[in-house]
């Protein structure tokens, strides 16, 4: 699993804990609901910490616990 493959998975199992929608977390966090299908579908490959800060704000976490699962901790290395 890459990082872009974990954000998204990361998202999604938020909104599942939280019982929100895609939509809703566009709306709490400020982030463009295109710019959060783009991720979570797996088309957005460059995903700004801006962006995610803006989702842990909506989802009023820090980036920590944003970052603290299992998913992240492993990941494969990024070759470009």
């Amino acid at each position: 699993m890459n990082i872009s493959m974990a954000v998204a998975e990361r998202i999604l199992e938020l909104c599942n804990e939280n019982n929100i929608t895609v939509n809703k977390l566009s709306t709490i966090s400020g982030v463009t609901q295109s710019t959060i299908n783009d991720i979570v579908n797996h088309r957005a490959k460059n995903i700004g910490i801006i962006t995610i800060k803006k989702l842990c704000d909506g989802l009023d976490i820090t980036i920590t616990e944003f970052f603290d699962t299992s998913v992240f901790k492993n990941l494969e290395q990024e070759m470009y």
